[in-house]
């Protein structure tokens, strides 16, 4: 089999032009439509049928052997508490410490810690009736409210594991969770503060006529504040002492107990045991339930991190990236390659997950040429896709639409601030970024 660069650039386009299509106009499952495009690139680098269902079978079972039980864990923690209203507890406790004049920082806080474990989507669907609440009594444009808590939200889920993007991403880069998690959380807080800022400097320009919604949560017993918290703050511990405990170096057994307890998996194990205490009104039905919600969230995760996977073993197969780094002179981008390839998917075809696992596919076997095949290089290019998987959120992102909906925000009011506001995330992030690659690598 031989190819020439002009034949694997086609194919290469053709399969991302397929996941575009597929997913953006003819809302395709992202499964399907990077299931499809497996076969259209493979195929059209000559492969043969058999060996790219191979190479699909084996990118998939990676990816569920790296990621299955960090995005279930995640997805439970994050159901169980919405269920127990420990979201609205940590919300209702830093709004008490900010103080209601700087209620719309109060809700960028809330946003970043509640999104740390929760999805961006729920926790926006959870935390939109304490907002609308906080609008009101504080006579804070409702832009300037939804649009903090947005950016909030949406700066951890873009960036930070157990999210399914940043989670896809390192498993197939080859990054640790744990110093992902903990770098991630240092990078998006910059990201974070851009998007807040936006949200004031702009918000405060459009008079917002705010909308009464029937579907907020509704009041409820909730936890103790430690509690509240507990969940969210003892995984993060743990997975940074472990990030940070090399088991090799220590013969300390209580060294090698932590170096244990900070794997991801058994931290959100630890997370998820802790979110029950949130409640005590659990019954044999309502667990049953509430674990077969996360389930099924975790599934529809999971088959397409597993697609996007199988699309990246067939890239590797296909040698793509040894045609390109052969023919164009990538090592002069760096850093910028990756976040100028997450934003261009992302801003084509909507989906932020999609995005970063499928550009991840693609730097995958660049990073030699583009200088970034080391532990550091790894760990910043995952931070690099994950700011450009933020830029732009518009009108074919799912997100986009629930902010609207939540906030009764009309399009051209998000357009002009949400919109742009991720814009500023994605270009603050790659600063940061880029500044960290010219200090660590």
């Amino acid at each position: 089999m031989t190819t020439d660069l002009l034949q694997v650039l086609i194919a290469l386009l053709a399969g991302i032009a397929v996941i575009i299509l597929l997913t953006a106009r003819y809302r395709v499952h992202a499964f399907f439509a990077l299931f499809i495009a497996c076969f259209v690139t493979g195929l059209g680098v000559q492969l043969p049928a058999a060996d790219i269902i191979t190479a699909m079978k084996d990118g998939f079972g990676n990816i569920m052997k790296s990621l299955g039980f960090v995005i279930v864990l995640g997805t439970t923690l994050g159901v169980l508490l919405e269920h127990t209203g420990s979201t609205r507890v940590m919300a209702s406790f830093i709004l008490r410490i900010v103080g209601e004049r700087y209620a719309a920082i109060a809700m960028s806080i809330t946003g970043f810690i509640v999104g740390l474990p929760i999805f961006c989507d729920s926790g926006y669907i959870v935390l939109s009736g304490l907002n609308q609440s906080l609008a009101r009594r504080t006579g804070i444009s409702v832009v300037i409210m939804a649009v903090s808590l947005a950016t909030g939200l949406y700066a951890v889920h873009c960036l930070i594991p157990p999210h399914p993007g940043a989670t896809a991403a390192a498993g197939a880069i080859g990054a640790d969770f744990g110093k992902l998690m903990i770098t991630g959380i240092l990078v998006a807080i910059p990201g974070a503060i851009a998007g807040s800022w936006w949200a004031h400097y702009a918000g405060k320009k459009i008079p917002a006529t705010q909308q009464e919604h029937t579907d907020q949560v509704t009041d409820g017993p909730t936890p103790p504040v430690w509690i509240a918290f507990l969940p969210v703050v003892v995984p993060i511990v743990l997975i940074a002492i472990g990030a940070f405990t090399n088991i090799e170096a220590t013969k300390n057994s209580g060294w090698r107990i932590f170096h244990l307890l900070g794997d991801p998996v058994v931290a959100l194990s630890v997370g998820v045991l802790l979110a029950f205490a949130g409640s005590r009104a659990w019954n044999r039905n309502t667990t049953g339930a509430l674990l077969q919600e996360a389930a099924e969230k975790a599934g529809g995760i999971l088959v397409i991190i597993g697609a996007g996977g199988a699309f990246g073993a067939v890239l590797a197969a296909a040698k793509i990236g040894e045609h390109v780094s052969a023919a164009l002179p990538l090592g002069s981008f760096g850093i910028v390659f990756p976040f100028l390839l997450a934003s261009l998917l992302k801003t084509a075809q909507g989906s932020s997950t999609v995005a970063i696992i499928t550009a991840a596919s693609i730097v995958q076997p660049l990073l030699p040429v583009l200088g970034l095949d080391s532990e550091t290089g790894r760990l910043l290019c995952i931070l690099a896709l994950g700011g450009g998987s933020m830029t732009i959120s518009h009108a074919n992102d799912a997100y986009f639409w629930v902010i609207s909906k939540f906030s009764g925000l009309e399009m051209r009011t998000m357009l002009k601030v949400y919109s742009v506001a991720t814009l500023w995330m994605g270009l603050v992030t790659l600063v940061v970024v880029y500044v960290l690659s010219l200090l660590l690598l």
